[in-house]
């Protein structure tokens, strides 16, 4: 398989990790020799409960028994994405009331970005260095990393950057912006936390120019951080949420929210202002809707916050320069990406799953399922400790980070 696999599907890296996958089950993934490997990843965050967690496996296997796809987006109403938009709304800012259901996170962006322009008239868009809100043509254009995009241009025109956390920078949103695309928390710099009150700066910003403040919850949404967005850890209320990930429960889905009043424009001046075949695809949304219930309907949020303390009491090492994040979006932070990439491989010789991020190469990934047991944790950061400890014994290590 693993032949077939470089040699039919294309690649995203020269270098991918090319485990063979056999199956998977609650925190662990199995190879085709039998091994197993503790999933301190989560498929990137978007395995919120897990693998094959009963409720979103019933969910699908029901749905998939009444009708698959039946018809494009927003023709037809179908219990299970009318369900989910219904259940959102209701857990969300009363002004955050209507919700567009796409494939992906980076069609997510995109159509935020469409409806900013579409509400405002206008066509700057504002995003931060560093980050990251996908991949396609108009999300690669607010990707603010010129190593990645600079062989695809031309990209979208009038787009500026602004640092994150920097407050100058937000005289930059004038009343020619249409919108400012922030990531609640930046993830792929490294997960780079708001401070000082930086998002409600941007608030107050936009409200005093007419401009629309979008935020990425793709990863830090859906219970990830102790709330079910990010954003309600920060006091305030963005007028677009873009979300992805873990919003499926392991399933491929994005959504933006807003106001029904915005959110309408998208529907004439002109017709299909944003069109999806299989956004809201029933089966997808059948597998949110549990993921969403299981959250709203258990602790398993509150139990992210005791499940970071338990991480930080034990991920405690020389080699360990800071760990960052919230909830379970957190990053350990080493002092160069040597280390960095030495760790994450013994790990996954050892059985654990550990991931880079986009941009920061001293980074760690540690973002596993909600529903991973406190053992769980003990288990799999004595074996970080271990590979960390096998690491300081090698020598010739760069520090450059």
């Amino acid at each position: 398989m693993l032949n077939d696999f470089y040699k039919y599907q294309a690649q995203t890296s020269p270098y991918p990790l090319g485990m063979e996958v056999s199956h998977a089950d609650g925190s662990y993934i199995y190879d085709t020799k039998g091994k197993k490997y503790l999933d301190f990843v989560a498929g990137v965050s978007a395995c919120t409960l897990g693998h094959q967690h009963p409720r979103v496996k019933q969910a699908i296997v029901s749905q998939l028994d009444k009708y698959a796809h039946v018809m494009v987006y927003g023709e037809y109403a179908q219990d299970p994405s009318v369900a989910l938009c219904k259940l959102l709304a209701e857990h969300m800012p009363p002004q955050l009331n209507k919700t567009y259901l796409v494939n992906s996170g980076t069609e997510a962006t995109e159509g935020s970005l469409k409806l900013a322009r579409r509400v405002t008239g206008r066509s700057q868009l504002i995003s931060c260095f560093n980050a990251y809100h996908g991949n396609t043509m108009g999300s690669m254009s607010v990707m603010g990393f010129e190593e990645r995009k600079q062989i695809f241009r031309p990209l979208i025109p009038d787009v500026d950057f602004i640092t994150f956390n920097n407050e100058e920078d937000l005289l930059k949103i004038t009343d020619k912006t249409a919108g400012i695309i922030l990531e609640t928390i930046q993830g792929g710099a490294g997960f780079i936390q708001p401070h000082n009150e930086f998002l409600k700066k941007v608030r107050k910003r936009c409200d005093e120019v007419g401009a629309m403040m979008i935020l990425d919850e793709i990863q830090p949404g859906f219970g990830r951080t102790g709330k079910l967005f990010g954003f309600q850890n920060y006091d305030v209320v963005p007028d677009v949420v873009v979300m992805g990930k873990g919003m499926g429960g392991g399933m491929p889905v994005g959504a933006f929210t807003a106001n029904e009043k915005h959110m309408d424009l998208l529907s004439h001046d002109p017709k299909l202002g944003h069109i999806t075949t299989f956004g809201g695809h029933p089966v997808i949304a059948a597998a949110c809707l549990a993921t969403l219930q299981e959250l709203v309907e258990t602790d398993l949020m509150r139990q992210c916050l005791e499940k970071e303390q338990l991480f930080r009491k034990l991920l405690v090492h020389p080699l360990i320069k800071e760990l960052r994040g919230e909830g379970l979006m957190l990053a350990a932070m080493t002092e160069s990406p040597e280390i960095t990439n030495k760790v994450i491989f013994k790990c996954q010789d050892k059985g654990l799953i550990l991931f880079w991020l986009l941009f920061e190469g001293c980074a760690i990934r540690i973002t596993p399922p909600l529903t991973l047991s406190n053992e769980e944790i003990e288990e799999g950061c004595g074996i970080i400790i271990e590979a960390m400890n096998e690491v300081m014994n090698e020598v010739n290590l760069n520090t450059d980070c």
